[in-house]
């Protein structure tokens, strides 16, 4: 579990070990979906019945069918008591469906399925009832004795302990590629999507495309009515990537910091990533805050030779972005429009940086 990176290697590493330690034919982890009042099953090893899957999309019990969770943590561990597992078994209360009778959903599960028993131990996180771990054996097994449920409960305590530590490092990596400001991803985000995304274009072609955009007068606003509402303006222009990114199947959409935007998409042909762009300039000068936005595009998809770098794909975007600025374009300005040689990929080879659009504009790139 020390070495899972995602919640999924986390809760089968938990499942695969508990099964193992137990010695049972078949385990799962199931998370407790307060919200939603169901047990979501998130991972199933071992030997699966036909109607599971390893990793369920939509495998999910509502807890009203299993109210031994939901008391487990109301009237025995909130009461002073300790998170303790129990057995059931295939042999347990017969199953009369008349009118009125309850039918136990785990011993009715167990026949259907073929095995003999199971073991189940709560899973307790940050002092609260988070789910559970079960682990089963086959019909015509040892059943599973209280020794083997104490050791279950041990196991439980581990896999909390892992499911915490997957859940600690989730959220490091989410402040370390959130901004924090407009909760979209942030420059060391960029970074990592475009080396990704270009290795990829070395490989098969796929078309990848960086949009970067400037938010005009955003300084004005700050001088005039104050850096809260500047703040607003980039909150509302962050929302407006957002929803004009969702245009392009996978675009990441972030805060390079400042005033400066940006789009990355790989896959989407140009001329999808233009029209996403135009209808986000059209958005930015529809906001009652700022004068709309300054665009450039640069994509693998248009004559602009090689990408070897992001830093090369950053250049001609921000070389197109200066160009919509200096003409005050209400749309685009797309590097390779007129072919390799368009006035944009010149100005993006003639300086090993990008050059800086007016007085107006801060610099926050910098690798």
């Amino acid at each position: 579990m020390a070495a899972a990176q995602t919640p999924r290697e986390t809760a089968r590493a938990a499942a695969l070990g508990a099964r193992s330690a137990l010695g049972g034919c078949f385990a799962a982890i199931s998370a407790w979906e307060r919200d939603l009042g169901r047990l979501r099953v998130l991972v199933n090893v071992g030997e699966l019945a036909p109607d599971e899957e390893e990793f369920p999309e939509n495998e999910s019990y509502p807890v009203r069918d299993f109210p031994e969770i939901a008391e487990f943590l109301h009237e025995r561990w909130a009461g002073g008591g300790e998170p303790d597992a129990w057995v059931e078994t295939a042999d347990g209360p017969p199953c009369d469906r008349g009118p009125g009778s309850y039918c136990h959903q785990r011993v009715a599960t167990l026949r259907r399925r073929g095995r003999g028993c199971c073991v189940v131990a709560p899973i307790v996180l940050h002092g609260r009832a988070w789910g559970e771990l079960y682990v089963a054996r086959p019909a015509g097994a040892p059943v599973f004795d209280r020794e083997d449920a104490r050791f279950a409960t041990v196991l439980a305590a581990v896999a909390a302990s892992g499911i915490a530590q997957t859940e600690r490092l989730a959220e490091a990596r989410r402040l370390a590629f959130t901004d924090p400001l407009t909760g979209l991803a942030n420059r060391r985000a960029v970074d990592v999507r475009l080396e990704e995304a270009l290795e990829r274009h070395r490989a098969d072609g796929t078309v990848v495309s960086l949009v970067v955009c400037d938010i005009n007068g955003l300084k004005q606003v700050n001088d005039t009515l104050g850096h809260a509402v500047g703040d607003r303006l980039l909150e509302r222009f962050g929302s407006v990537l957002s929803v004009c990114g969702a245009m392009l199947p996978g675009a990441l959409a972030a805060r390079l910091g400042g005033d400066e935007f940006c789009l990355v998409t790989v896959g989407p042909p140009t001329e999808e990533v233009v029209r996403a762009a135009t209808e986000l300039c059209h958005r930015a000068a529809k906001l009652d805050l700022g004068e709309g936005v300054a665009c450039g595009v640069a994509s693998t998809g248009q004559p602009i030779g090689p990408v070897p770098s992001a830093r090369r794909l950053f250049r001609l975007a921000d070389a197109a972005q200066y160009r919509a600025k200096a003409a005050r374009a209400d749309g685009p300005v797309v590097a390779g429009d007129e072919g390799p040689d368009d006035p944009v990929v010149r100005m993006a080879d003639a300086s090993p940086t990008a050059p800086a659009p007016g007085p107006e504009r801060r610099r926050f790139r910098g690798r």
